[in-house]
């Protein structure tokens, strides 16, 4: 019972650095991020956050796009990067796009053919469709009337890249920043369509405790 109101108290506790700031540069910043964002975005953005804020430090949160989105509603994150939910922000929190990701085909280095013949004849690496990136490629299988045979449900998109690249199957997933790391192992085939593309959005709180962090990594992501 006395848990929430005890970690308001040391998040308040925390804010006490910026606070006394002039700049309001100073303190923690808990960032949360989902695992394309740390290793293809994000590195870049805390080097200028840094950089511009000495007396910030980050402390970064990985996690799913659900995961991290709950942690922003109940306080315990300062910001979020994350794929746009299937739902309407609350009005409580502010979103940026930072990026749009188109659906791509990968597949093993040998394998030749349209997207729609391999997802027929190889084993299907499934994007988890529970998950808020993955409804995408669940969407263009249902238009195309295609019903692969699964090998496996994974929520990685890194993971799906390397089982791709060692001939395990086929993959439909979004063209993230970093993706380009995995071209000289497998096959990549676009898939046209601007319905399929993932969004990646940086969540914020409306209001947040610490503003000109929020709008300095704001500008860095960007």
């Amino acid at each position: 019972a006395l848990l929430p109101r005890a970690r308001r108290l040391v998040r308040e506790a925390a804010l006490l650095g910026s606070d006394a700031s002039a700049d309001g540069l100073a303190g923690t910043l808990r960032i949360g991020a989902i695992s394309t964002a740390l290793t293809g975005m994000l590195p870049a953005a805390l080097r200028k956050l840094t950089q511009a804020a000495p007396q910030c430090r980050p402390v970064i949160v990985p996690g799913t796009s659900r995961a991290l989105f709950q942690m922003l509603q109940s306080g315990e994150l300062d910001a979020a990067v994350i794929v746009a939910p299937p739902f309407e922000l609350p009005k409580a929190l502010r979103s940026v796009q930072l990026r749009r990701e188109p659906l791509v085909l990968l597949a093993p280095p040998q394998a030749r053919g349209r997207p729609a013949a391999l997802l027929r004849s190889l084993p299907y690496i499934r994007y988890d469709p529970d998950a808020w990136g993955g409804r995408h490629a669940a969407d263009w299988l249902a238009d195309q009337g295609l019903e692969p045979a699964v090998l496996c449900d994974l929520d990685a998109l890194e993971a799906i890249a390397m089982l791709a690249a060692d001939g395990m199957g086929v993959g439909l997933v979004p063209h993230w920043t970093g993706l380009e790391r995995f071209m000289g192992d497998c096959r990549m085939l676009p898939i046209a369509g601007a319905a399929y593309e993932r969004a990646i959005l940086l969540v914020t709180s409306a209001e947040p405790d610490l503003p000109r962090m929020a709008e300095l990594l704001e500008g860095a992501l960007a």
